[in-house]
C-alpha cells in the first residue's frame, strides 16, 4: 500500500498530480476576473479633487497595495513619502507649474496650448500626496536580477504605483500621477538623500470628476492604440515587414515669431542688416532659442577607446584618450582651456576608456565592443543606455545656468581611432556604398598615405558588413550599434537632451556632426537647434554638414578635437550677443536709415 503524499504545512500544498489534472485550477473564478477587468478599464488619471479628508485606514490600504507589488530580487525598493502639509503641496505645485510652462515652450503651438489647458491643480486640491521614491543606494550587483537590468528597481516601483492606482479606484478614490517636475527639485523639496530617486507625485483624494475615458484621449492629445498595434509575434519585424509606429514626438524648433523677433531686434542696431554675415544669422537663431540674454554654456567632452585601432588606423596610442580626458578633468587640456576662454563650463564624460578616468562622469558600455569589420561596435542595449545617459547629461548641461534659461551646449570628443568610426557611421547614415569609402576618409590626426589606405579598407569593410541605414530613428540606432562609438552615442543623446531643454547645440568636427546627424534621424526637430562651429580637415565633414543643412562659422583647417573649434565658435556667438546688448538701437523710422541702407547696399 502506497503511503499518502506528505502535505507541507508551509508553502505550496498542491501536488504535481493535482496540477496536471487541472492546469487552470489556480483561477480565482469568473466573478473575480470580471471585477478585475472592471477596475482595469475604469482606472483614470484624476486631475480634479474634493477637499474632503481621506480616512487614514483607506490611505493605509492604498499603501499596503503598493507594498504588495512584485520587486526585483524581492528588494522592495519603494519608499512612500506621504504629504499632507498644504504648504509643501503648494510648493510642489509651484515646481510643477514652472516645469509645465517650460515644457510647453518645447512643443508645437497647438500641443503647447493643449498642455497649458490641462488641469494640474490636483497637487493643491488633493488632501494627500504620495511621492513614490526608489531607494537605489544598494549597488545593482548586490540585488538578484539587477546586475544585468540595473533599472529593474525603478520598474518595481512602477508596479507598486499600478497596484496603488487600481486599489484607489476600487475604493472610489481618485489618483493622479504628476511627473511635471525636475527630479532634483522634487527630491530637494522632500530632503531625499543621494541615491534615492523619485518617480513623481501621486495625488490621492475623493475625485471631483468621473471621466468615462482617459483625459488625454478625451482632450484629443492622443488615442489608445489597438492591441494589434503593440503585440509582435516571435521577434521585432525585419526590413520590409510591417512594423509598429514609433511614439509620436511633439518637439519643435524655435517658433517663427521668436525667430522674426530676434532678427528684427538685430535690424534695429546701428549697423547694416546682417553686418556680421553668417555669424549674425547664427546669433539671431541662438537668441530665438535661448533668449538674447544668454551668456554662457557647457562643453560636454566625451571620450572612449575603440577596438578598431587594432587595424592600425591611428598615428597615436590609445593611452592618449585617457591622458586627454584626465587633463580635461583638471582643466588643463586644450579643449578645457578653450572652453574656459569662451566662458563655458566643462563636463568631462568617460564613455569607455580602458582605464576609468577619475573625476569624469561615467557613461560606459557594459557589453562587448567590436572592431566594425567583423563585429558590431556596440550592443543595441548599450546604444539605448548611452543615448539615455546622454539625454540626461544634455538636459542637465542645458539647464545648468539656472532659471535664466538654457545655455549653449557645446559638443566635443576625444578618442584615438574615432575619425575612422565617424567616417563609417557617416557612410551608414548617408546611405553610401562601400566603394565610396574614399570619399569619407581623411588624414585624421596625422595619418600617412598607408594609414589612410587602411582606414579606407576598414570603412569599406564596415559598410559592406552593415549596409546602408534607413533614414529613421530605428536606422540611426542600428547604425550606432553597428559602426558607432560609445562617445558618439553619448553625444547623440546629449544633443537630444539639450534640445528637449530648449538649448542651442554647437558642433565641432566630424564626430560631433555625425552624432548630431544621428540625433536628427531620431528627432528631426533637433536640426533647428544646431550650430556648426567649424569645418574641419576631415574629408567627410562637408558632406555631413550638407546633410544637416548647416553652414559652419569657422574654417581653420583644425586637426584638434576636444571641442576646440566649437568653443571658438561659441565664444564668437556669445560675444556677438553681448555686443548686441551694448550697441545703440535706432528708432523705427529714424532719419538716415534709408541712407544707411543705400550706402551699404553695394558692399
Amino acid at each position: 500500500m502506497e503511503p499518502p503524499r506528505p502535505t507541507p504545512r508551509i508553502g505550496d500544498p498542491s501536488s504535481a498530480a493535482q496540477r496536471a489534472a487541472d492546469p487552470s485550477g489556480w483561477s480565482m473564478g469568473e466573478q473575480v476576473r470580471a471585477a478585475l477587468e472592471d477596475v482595469l478599464g475604469a482606472r483614470r488619471d484624476i486631475r480634479r479633487f474634493r477637499p474632503d479628508p481621506v480616512p487614514e485606514e483607506l490611505v493605509r490600504e492604498v499603501l499596503a497595495a503598493g507594498h504588495a507589488a512584485p520587486s526585483v530580487g524581492h528588494s522592495q525598493p519603494w519608499r512612500f513619502v506621504v504629504v499632507r502639509d498644504p504648504a509643501t503641496r503648494d510648493r510642489a505645485a509651484h515646481l510643477a507649474d514652472a516645469a509645465r510652462v517650460a515644457q510647453a515652450d518645447l512643443l508645437v503651438p497647438e500641443r503647447a496650448a493643449r498642455l497649458l489647458d490641462l488641469k494640474l491643480e490636483g497637487l493643491r486640491e488633493a488632501p494627500v500626496g504620495v511621492v513614490v521614491a526608489c531607494d537605489r543606494r544598494t549597488p545593482a550587483a548586490g540585488v538578484l536580477g539587477r546586475a544585468t537590468f540595473p533599472d529593474t528597481d525603478l520598474w518595481s516601483c512602477a508596479c507598486a504605483i499600478q497596484n496603488m492606482w487600481l486599489t484607489a479606484r476600487a475604493l472610489g478614490l481618485g489618483m493622479g500621477w504628476v511627473t511635471l517636475f525636475e527630479p532634483a527639485d522634487l527630491a530637494g523639496l522632500l530632503h531625499l538623500p543621494e541615491g534615492v530617486e523619485t518617480l513623481g507625485w501621486l495625488c490621492l483624494g475623493w475625485p471631483d470628476e468621473r471621466p468615462p475615458e482617459p483625459g488625454l484621449q478625451r482632450a484629443a492629445w492622443s488615442r489608445k492604440a489597438p492591441l494589434e498595434d503593440v503585440v509582435l509575434s516571435e521577434r521585432w519585424p525585419q526590413e520590409g515587414d510591417a512594423a509598429p509606429d514609433a511614439p509620436v514626438s511633439h518637439l519643435r524648433g524655435p517658433a517663427a515669431d521668436r525667430l522674426v523677433g530676434s532678427t528684427d531686434a538685430a535690424d534695429r542696431l546701428l549697423a547694416p542688416p546682417e553686418a556680421l554675415g553668417v555669424l549674425d544669422r547664427v546669433a539671431s537663431r541662438v537668441a530665438a532659442l535661448a533668449g538674447p540674454g544668454i551668456a554662457g554654456g557647457t562643453l560636454v567632452l566625451a571620450g572612449a577607446d575603440h577596438p578598431v585601432t587594432a587595424h592600425d588606423v591611428s598615428a597615436y596610442a590609445t593611452r592618449v584618450t585617457y591622458d586627454v580626458l584626465t587633463a580635461a578633468v583638471a582643466g588643463g587640456s586644450l579643449g578645457a582651456a578653450h572652453a574656459r576662454a569662451a566662458g563655458l563650463e566643462v563636463l568631462v564624460v568617460d564613455a569607455g576608456c580602458a582605464t576609468e578616468v577619475r573625476g569624469a562622469t561615467a557613461a560606459r558600455p557594459r557589453g562587448p565592443q567590436g572592431d566594425l569589420v567583423s563585429a558590431d561596435a556596440l550592443t543595441e542595449a548599450d546604444v539605448d543606455a548611452l543615448l539615455e545617459a546622454g539625454r540626461v547629461l544634455g538636459r542637465d548641461a542645458a539647464l545648468s545656468g539656472g532659471p535664466a534659461g538654457p545655455g549653449l551646449v557645446v559638443l566635443g570628443e576625444v578618442g584615438v581611432g574615432n575619425t575612422t568610426v565617424a567616417a563609417a557611421l557617416a557612410g551608414a547614415l548617408l546611405g553610401l556604398e562601400p566603394a565610396e569609402a574614399g570619399e569619407l576618409v581623411g588624414l585624421g590626426a596625422g595619418s600617412d598615405d598607408a594609414m589612410v589606405a587602411r582606414k579606407r579598407a576598414v570603412v569599406a569593410a564596415a559598410l559592406e558588413r552593415t549596409g546602408a541605414s534607413p533614414g529613421d530613428a530605428a536606422g540611426a540606432r542600428r547604425a550606432l550599434a553597428a559602426v558607432g562609438g560609445p562617445e558618439v552615442a553619448v553625444l547623440t543623446g546629449v544633443a537630444l537632451g539639450a534640445v528637449e531643454a530648449g538649448a542651442p547645440v554647437v558642433l565641432d568636427g566630424l564626430a560631433t556632426c555625425v552624432a548630431a546627424l544621428a540625433a536628427t534621424r531620431i528627432e528631426p526637430a533637433v536640426q533647428a537647434h544646431l550650430v556648426a562651429g567649424q569645418r574641419s580637415r576631415e574629408v567627410a565633414h562637408p558632406r555631413v554638414l550638407r546633410a544637416l543643412g548647416l553652414e559652419p562659422l569657422l574654417s581653420l583647417r583644425l586637426r584638434a578635437g576636444e571641442g576646440v573649434g566649437a568653443c571658438l565658435a561659441a565664444g564668437m556667438v556669445l560675444a556677438t550677443l553681448s555686443a548686441r546688448r551694448e550697441t545703440v538701437r535706432t528708432a523705427e523710422d529714424a532719419p538716415g536709415q534709408d541712407a544707411l541702407r543705400e550706402d551699404t547696399a553695394g558692399e
